[in-house]
């Protein structure tokens, strides 16, 4: 059964033999996740939803990220994952395509917080779960994903089980019905993108992985096979089904290898539009203001990011158009304050002159931008954002820059530099409680909690 045969390979997951490169990933993922979570600690939906959990009350279990308070873990998997997802600053990989850390770190934390686990065994889990929601990823895509499925939340809540169930130490048949739990509550639509739902599906994919493998823990039973049955997880899903791929590694070796950091802060598929952009005006010397038109040739996934007239900061993370006029006036993408400025009227100006096409044949990492003169002159360049910074020292040294730059005014100098030295030795501590509770202190700005 193929089920139990990715079960199985995840469960087989030691941390003694995963290559360095693949752990140090594993890391930069847990420091992207907490800078992208502390930062979005002042968004709209990140307070509601805390407020909400506050509410309802609970045992107190594990940390509210940026709260003195602590919830139930369920509570804590559901605020920390839509937290950790609210600005859409979060890393992804292609193979799902969806953010997986977002879906499956909010609940090994709540768990191993609870459980005094070893962050040598968050990081084993973590790729654990990892490696199998790309399989499934592998297995269902492209169809699930075109049919509208928000895979984030439908594959990263398997993610999330397989990783809860290693930590937990279940044997393969609790392991397969966790799976099976968490499948039968997958759930999330492309829809929602731009709105609050869309946060809110990582935080739901956490909390369901979480509770399928604590319940499979207890002795309740789905079904084992859940990923290939009649009317099980794959088939509903799409009408692709690739199982050679999904029981093959990918060429690198481990899906983990192949995780995109984000340094624009916007959807991923913007990217490639930006880069390119920068690299025309780098190369040409463009005057932003001499531009007559920006001509975008985009993938038809990408219709996903694809607003044609955004009137919002978050509903300009997911507009070619918008990152596109950004990116020509030279302002920083990068920059959390940048968003906000999508109705200014230079930058509604250059929205304008921006057309996208979308066509068959190219991924969500590709992208084709002309640009043209007033005088008629033209110049274009190609772009796939698609590819994983080779060099992972370099591509550490990013990560926690860019948790530096995004969570400073949210922790402060001092503790920002306490939480930077305590993931830069991670694996050598004894458990995460340490560094859960520097998580729990409220933002140095009392306005933001």
């Amino acid at each position: 059964m193929l089920t139990r045969f990715l079960v199985e390979r995840a469960l087989d997951t030691r941390h003694d033999v995963l290559p360095a490169d693949v752990r140090t990933v594993a890391r930069d993922c847990l420091v992207d996740w907490l800078g992208c979570a502390f930062a979005a600690l002042g968004e709209p939906v990140s307070e509601i939803i805390a407020d909400s959990a506050r509410e309802e009350g609970g045992n107190a279990q594990a940390t509210m990220l940026g709260h003195p308070w602590r919830g139930t873990l369920a509570q804590a998997a559901l605020v920390n994952g839509t937290v950790s997802h609210a600005l859409d600053y979060d890393d992804v990989n292609l193979s799902v395509p969806g953010h997986m850390s977002v879906a499956i770190l909010p609940a090994l934390l709540a768990l191993a917080e609870h459980r005094g686990c070893s962050p040598v065994d968050v990081i084993t889990a973590f790729v654990a779960g990892y490696e199998f929601a790309c399989a499934v990823g592998v297995l269902v895509e492209p169809a699930h994903y075109a049919n509208g499925f928000h895979a984030t939340a439908t594959i990263g809540c398997l993610g999330a089980a397989m990783a809860s169930a290693h930590l937990l130490e279940l044997p393969t048949l609790q392991a397969c019905h966790a799976v099976g739990i968490a499948a039968t509550q997958a759930a999330g639509l492309k829809a929602m993108f731009g709105s609050m739902a869309k946060p809110l599906h990582a935080g739901l994919a956490a909390q369901a992985g979480l509770r399928a493998a604590s319940l499979a823990k207890k002795g309740f039973v789905s079904r084992p096979d859940i990923l290939e049955c009649k009317q099980g997880f794959a088939k509903v899903h799409g009408a692709d089904f690739h199982l050679e791929r999904a029981v093959s590694a990918p060429e690198s070796g481990f899906h983990i290898l192949n995780n995109l950091f984000k340094f624009h802060a916007a959807c991923y598929s913007t990217h490639s539009t930006i880069e390119a952009i920068a690299l025309l005006r780098h190369a040409h010397g463009i005057d932003a203001n001499a531009v007559s038109r920006i001509d975008i040739v985009a993938g038809e996934g990408c219709s996903i990011c694809n607003i044609q007239n955004p009137a919002t900061a978050l509903e300009a993370k997911f507009s070619l158009r918008a990152t596109a006029a950004f990116a020509m006036l030279g302002i920083d993408t990068g920059s959390l304050q940048t968003w906000d400025r999508v109705t200014d009227p230079l930058v509604a100006a250059m929205l304008e002159r921006v057309e996208v096409k979308l066509v068959p044949g190219m991924s969500l990492s590709d992208a084709a931008v002309t640009v043209v003169h007033g005088d008629g002159k033209q110049a274009t360049m190609t772009y796939d954002c698609g590819q994983p910074i080779a060099d992972k020292a370099a591509q550490s040294a990013k990560v926690f820059k860019k948790f530096a730059a995004i969570s400073q005014h949210v922790l402060g100098d001092v503790r920002m530099k306490r939480i930077l030295v305590m993931l830069e030795s991670f694996e050598h501590q004894d458990n995460v409680l340490g560094l859960m509770r520097l998580c729990g202190e409220p933002p140095v700005d009392p306005q933001r909690g």
